[in-house]
C-alpha cells in the first residue's frame, strides 16, 4: 500500500479549487491534513487576524469531518517530523511567495530531504491567479509599473477551478498523531473568543455565500458587482465585496471569481477583475523585492525628512486613536478598531494624513495596520502605502496629497459615514459634519460632553511642508 501523502494548509483553508489536493492524490489515495501554528507568523498577525484564523480552522476541520491534525512549532523541524512518524511519501503545499514564506519552505524542503528516507515537497498552485514570478517584461525583468503588467496578467489568464472537495481524498484519522494540539486549545490560542472587532463569518462556506451574494447583487445592502465600479469609492455605502479577509486565508481563491466573471465585461466586472491585478502585481513587486516589506521601493526617498520624537509619537497616537480632528480620518481609523477592516478609499486618505499631514514614515502606519486587519497581507499593504506615500511602484505623483475635507465631502457626501463611526458629531447634519470647526456653534458643540479635538494640525500648512520636502530630494 501506498504511504500516506500529507497535505499542509496553510494561506489556502479551503477544499473546492485547491489544486494541490489532485496533486496529493495523484501520489496516495491518502492523505493527513495538518495546519502548523507557526509563532513566527501569529504572533506578529494582531488579535483580529488570529481570531478570524481560528474559526476559518474550524469551519475547514468541520469539513474534513473533525480530521484536521493541529501541530504547533516551526514548521521546518515539525513537518519533517511528522512525515517520519507517518512515513509519508510526500508533503503537498499551495506554493507560498512571501519573503518568510519562501524561506520556510526552502528550510522545510532542505529538512525532508536530509530525512534517511528522503520526502519531497510538492509545489502545486499559490493563492494567486497568476503566481508571481510568472510574468516579465520584454526585456526579461519584472514590472515595475502596474499598467503593462495588468495587460500582460490579463494576455496570460488563469486556470478554470480545479475539481476538488472533501471527498478528493481519503483522510486519515489524526487522534493518534503525537503532538497533536486540539481544536479548543488551538482556538484560544489563536483569540477565537476574542471581543474585539465585529469579525466576518468565517471558513470556506461564508467566504462562498458572500461572493454569491455580491455577484448576484443580492448581498450588500448598496450594490454588487453591477454597482461597484460607481460605489466602490463610497464609504458610507456597502458596496464592496468584502471578500478579502477570505482571500488572506484562502477560503476563496482568486480564479474562482474571475472564472465566474469569465463573460462580463460591464464596468463592474471589470473594475473587480482590475483589483486581483493589483493584488498580483502587488505580491510579484515583493517576490522581487522582499526588501521593500521594510524599505521604499524607490530609493531616492530614503533621503525624505520625517518628524521624530515626542510630537511626532503623540500625533501618531492621535492618528492610530481616531482623534486627529479631521472626522473623515477618525471615522476610517475608528472603523478598523471596531471591525478588523477598513475600506480601500479610507485606507489611501489615512496614509496620505500620516505621511503627508502629520509627517510620520508610512512604515509606522503600516506596520500599524498589520496589527489590526483581519485581511491583512504584507504585500498589498506595504506596497499600498508605498504607493501612497510616493515611494513605491509606478509613477504615483509624490505630490498627491489628499485633502481629508474635501475627501470626505466627496466620498462621504451626506456625512452618514462619520457619523456612524464618530458618534461626537452626530448631532451635525449633512456634509457640514467634515468641517465642525467651521459651525458658528463650534465652541459649545464641543466645550463639555461632546468631546472632539480640533484638528491637530492645519491641512495647507503641512501640505506646503510636505511638497517643500519632496521638492529637496
Amino acid at each position: 500500500m501506498n504511504p500516506p501523502a500529507i497535505v499542509w494548509f496553510r494561506r489556502d483553508l479551503r477544499l473546492s479549487d485547491l489544486p494541490m489536493l489532485l496533486e496529493a492524490r495523484a501520489h496516495a489515495p491518502e492523505a493527513v491534513a495538518v495546519f502548523v501554528l507557526d509563532d513566527a507568523l501569529c504572533r506578529p498577525s494582531g488579535a483580529a487576524r488570529t481570531a478570524f484564523l481560528a474559526g476559518c480552522l474550524r469551519a475547514l476541520d468541520a469539513d474534513l469531518d473533525g480530521r484536521l491534525l493541529l501541530l504547533a512549532g516551526d514548521p521546518a523541524h515539525v513537518i519533517p517530523t511528522l512525515a517520519s512518524q507517518l512515513g509519508a511519501g510526500s508533503v503537498h503545499v499551495s506554493a507560498d511567495f512571501g519573503p518568510y514564506g519562501a524561506t520556510r519552505d526552502r528550510n522545510t524542503e532542505r529538512t525532508l530531504a536530509a530525512l534517511a528516507e528522503p520526502v519531497p515537497l510538492v509545489r502545486t498552485g499559490s493563492a494567486y491567479a497568476v503566481s508571481p514570478g510568472r510574468l516579465h517584461t520584454k526585456a526579461g525583468g519584472p514590472y515595475r509599473v502596474f499598467t503593462p503588467f495588468r495587460r500582460a496578467w490579463l494576455e496570460h489568464g488563469w486556470h478554470s477551478p480545479a475539481a476538488t472537495g472533501p471527498e478528493t481524498l481519503r483522510w486519515v484519522d489524526p487522534a493518534n498523531i503525537p503532538g497533536r494540539i486540539s481544536l479548543a486549545d488551538a482556538a484560544m490560542q489563536l483569540g477565537e473568543g476574542w471581543s474585539g472587532a465585529q469579525l466576518p463569518a468565517p471558513g470556506e462556506a461564508a467566504a462562498r455565500r458572500r461572493w454569491a451574494a455580491f455577484r448576484a447583487d443580492t448581498g450588500p445592502a448598496d450594490g454588487g458587482v453591477t454597482e461597484y465600479h460607481d460605489l466602490r469609492d463610497r464609504p458610507d455605502l456597502d458596496a464592496t465585496s468584502r471578500l478579502s479577509p477570505y482571500l488572506k486565508f484562502g477560503c476563496l481563491h482568486p480564479r474562482t471569481v474571475l472564472h465566474d466573471l469569465r463573460h462580463r465585461n460591464d464596468p463592474g466586472a471589470t473594475t473587480l477583475r482590475t483589483e486581483f491585478a493589483w493584488r498580483d502585481f502587488y505580491a510579484d513587486v515583493l517576490h522581487h523585492r522582499p526588501d521593500t516589506a521594510r524599505q521604499n521601493f524607490n530609493a531616492k526617498f530614503d533621503a525624505i525628512e520625517y518628524d521624530t520624537g515626542p510630537d511626532a509619537d503623540a500625533a501618531f497616537t492621535a492618528w492610530c486613536a481616531g482623534r486627529t480632528g479631521y472626522p473623515i480620518v477618525d471615522a476610517g481609523m475608528r472603523q478598523l478598531a471596531a471591525e478588523g477592516w477598513m475600506h480601500n478609499r479610507l485606507r489611501m486618505i489615512v496614509a496620505s494624513f500620516l505621511t503627508k499631514d502629520l509627517h510620520v514614515p508610512w512604515w509606522r502606519g503600516a506596520r500599524y495596520f498589520m496589527t489590526q486587519l483581519v485581511d491583512g497581507d504584507l504585500a498589498s499593504n506595504q506596497h499600498g502605502w508605498q504607493w501612497t506615500a510616493g515611494c513605491g511602484t509606478d509613477a504615483a505623483p509624490y505630490f498627491r496629497v489628499f485633502n481629508p475635507v474635501t475627501q470626505g465631502e466627496r466620498f462621504d457626501p451626506t456625512g452618514d459615514f462619520v457619523r456612524r463611526w464618530v458618534p461626537e458629531l452626530r448631532g451635525i447634519r449633512g456634509k457640514a459634519v467634515h468641517q465642525p470647526w467651521r459651525l458658528a456653534s463650534y465652541p459649545e458643540l464641543f466645550a463639555h460632553d461632546a468631546d472632539y479635538p480640533p484638528p491637530i494640525v492645519e491641512h495647507g500648512e503641512q501640505r506646503a511642508i510636505a511638497l517643500a520636502r519632496y521638492g529637496r530630494l
